[in-house]
């Protein structure tokens, strides 16, 4: 082995379309600069046992090409090093034994979170950068800077819906699509707007807060009756994953014990949210003598090792060229990213929750024009159809009740519905000194979409 200090990469958490870009990226970039560029294979969980025999050399020939596919070329893993300090240590002496000064991890949030620990523990002797790797696109970025694999994940989600959205209406039936995005609802939201979905829900529409359980149950009868009274049998919802985890905890707890993974989640995959919800909408469906076909459906495995799309292709090969860069010129502790264009290094300090002391979540924002204009595409209960009798009546008249009796079971679904969205001026932009146009605002006044 060169005495040379070395160079290396690490993919932990979940798959996502572009990881083996990133790699091919920065391997090749740090041969470039004479340096020896080694994989660690399958995450910490080798290393972090005090195993150094699963690691392979990297070079130029053996990653020239592997950008286009999906996977990761060197494995990947959900072993959490921060569980345990001996782990944590054996970690940083695993990397020194390798004669390891530099490590490059591609990861989510929980991943960022371990890199973090892992750089204090090195304590200068081993230099860390991350790069943002997740379908849910959750990590703490700007607004506009999506994280790597969400783009892929989101364009096969879509023709995934479009195809199933055919048959709904071929066979009338429902479709109960469960997206992943186990804190936030950015790939639900993106793929069922994307696609013209019946209805999205997603757990940030719930502001965080413990529901119950007959709530969404609720919204998607309510959904089902309306679409129904339009004459229309079919449909589909996109449903993110994590709305697992707004229910309440005694209503979850119906469900049995639930698997934890290595970093204290809730195993969602465990939760069969959509054969729960299709058994339940079913049930609530026939109090009012209402029957329909509906198939719950999970999507995500199949979007995970996706070979990425061209959008992800340039942005990851971005991505792990700026990470070996960062490295090779004395950067450390910061998350990597591109940023209109520009390399923006996000240090480590800047990315903890103060409050959970855990890596920052970006939820989708609510209150944006974005996701008004999805809410109000969408076929659900809103607060308009219970101030219009004519077609509340319609709504009724399908469910077999009086106007009375639908509005008790019903229009609690809509009382923290953010009021109608208004486009300022008319839908003309207004320049306020200098600095742009007025954004577009909730206004309860009523009016706009």
């Amino acid at each position: 082995m060169s005495h040379d200090k070395n160079l290396a990469i690490l993919v932990a958490g979940g798959p996502a379309p572009g990881i083996n870009s990133v790699i091919g990226s920065a391997t090749i970039r740090g041969v470039l600069d004479g340096v020896d560029v080694l994989g660690i294979r399958d995450g910490f969980e080798w290393i972090m046992k005090g195993d150094i025999g699963h690691v392979v050399p990297l070079g130029i020939d053996e990653v020239s090409r592997i950008h286009f596919r999906g996977g990761s070329h060197i494995g990947i893993s959900r072993a959490n090093p921060t569980k345990d300090p001996q782990h944590l240590e054996n970690t940083v002496i695993s990397l020194l034994r390798l004669n390891v000064d530099r490590l490059i991890t591609i990861g989510g949030d929980d991943t960022a979170f371990s890199a973090m620990k892992l750089e204090q523990k090195a304590d200068g002797r081993i230099r860390v950068v991350h790069v943002p790797k997740t379908i849910d696109n959750d990590l703490d970025l700007p607004s506009h800077v999506d994280t790597f694999g969400y783009q892929t994940a989101r364009h096969y989600g879509v023709e995934i819906v479009k195809n199933l959205m055919v048959d709904a209406r071929t066979t009338s039936r429902w479709y109960f699509l469960i997206a992943m995005g186990r804190k936030a609802g950015h790939l639900a939201l993106g793929i069922g707007k994307a696609a013209g979905a019946t209805l999205t829900l997603i757990p940030e529409e719930f502001e965080r807060q413990k529901i119950g359980f007959k709530a969404i149950v609720d919204t998607l009868v309510g959904a089902i009756i309306k679409r129904q009274s339009y004459g229309r049998r079919d449909g589909v919802a996109v449903i993110a994953e994590g709305l697992v985890l707004s229910i309440d905890p005694d209503d979850l707890a119906q469900v049995g014990d639930l698997e934890k993974d290595a970093h204290g989640n809730v195993r969602i995959a465990e939760v069969n949210i959509g054969e729960i919800l299709k058994a339940a909408v079913t049930e609530r469906l026939r109090e009012f003598n209402l029957k329909t076909t509906i198939v719950a459906k999970n999507i995500g495995y199949e979007l995970r090792c996706a070979d990425p799309i061209p959008f992800d292709l340039e942005y990851t090969r971005d991505l792990g060229y700026c990470a070996a860069k960062y490295l090779l010129s004395g950067g450390n502790a910061a998350m990597i990213s591109m940023q209109g264009g520009h390399f923006v290094p996000v240090p480590f300090h800047e990315m903890i929750d103060p409050e959970t002391g855990k890596t920052k979540i970006r939820m989708v924002d609510i209150h944006s024009t974005r996701y008004a204009i999805a809410r109000r595409y969408m076929i659900r209960l809103r607060r308009d159809d219970f101030e219009d009798p004519h077609e509340l009546a319609k709504f009724a008249a399908t469910a077999g009740l009086t106007l009375t009796e639908f509005r008790r079971q019903f229009a609690g679904l809509v009382e923290a519905e953010l009021p109608a969205l208004v486009l300022a001026d008319d839908l003309q932009p207004v320049e306020r000194e200098g600095r742009g146009p007025v954004p577009a605002r909730y206004d309860a006044e009523g009016g706009g979409l």
